[in-house]
């Protein structure tokens, strides 16, 4: 079931976003989210979604602006993460085609992603989805001593 996440999912939402901030490059940011942090984006956010089976959190998706002004109005940038024990399962595409589905509504013309560049498979799940690789920063991102590009991602709604 895909529901809009609420301030008491705050733990579960970092139960799975703080493992892979901390253990791997979805993110480049190593600042892990508090209960708080979560509930606050929760309230802030045009969206932020959440896929639940047997009341477990099994991933999590959400949107917000892309850049500053109003220029940019249409356009949102996501993120979006699934437990790693829920991957293949589905939970990641029902999420995503929620939040397509939201953002058109509510006047999103461009969703974004920027992606880790060697995170292969969400490079691949969001080309399954229609979305384009349009532009590539080298070496803009910096974790564990290295030097991260930054692939982006575009899919006009």
């Amino acid at each position: 079931m895909i529901r809009a996440a609420r301030a008491a999912d705050a733990d579960a939402i970092c139960a799975i976003w703080n493992p892979l901030i901390a253990d791997t490059n979805m993110t480049f940011s190593p600042l892990e989210k508090t209960a708080d942090q979560v509930a606050e984006l929760i309230a802030e956010r045009p969206c932020f979604l959440v896929a639940e089976s047997s009341e477990l959190i099994l991933g999590f998706v959400t949107y917000g602006p892309f850049r500053g002004g109003p220029g940019y109005a249409h356009t949102a940038e996501h993120s979006i993460m699934v437990d790693p024990l829920s991957k293949g399962q589905g939970a990641g595409r029902a999420l995503m085609l929620a939040a397509m589905k939201h953002a058109r509504a509510n006047g999103i013309h461009v969703l974004v992603a920027g992606v880790a560049g060697e995170n292969v498979a969400a490079r691949a799940f969001h080309k399954q989805l229609g979305f384009a690789e349009v532009g590539k920063m080298p070496e803009v991102g910096r974790r564990w001593d290295r030097w991260l590009d930054l692939v982006l991602m575009q899919k006009r709604l």
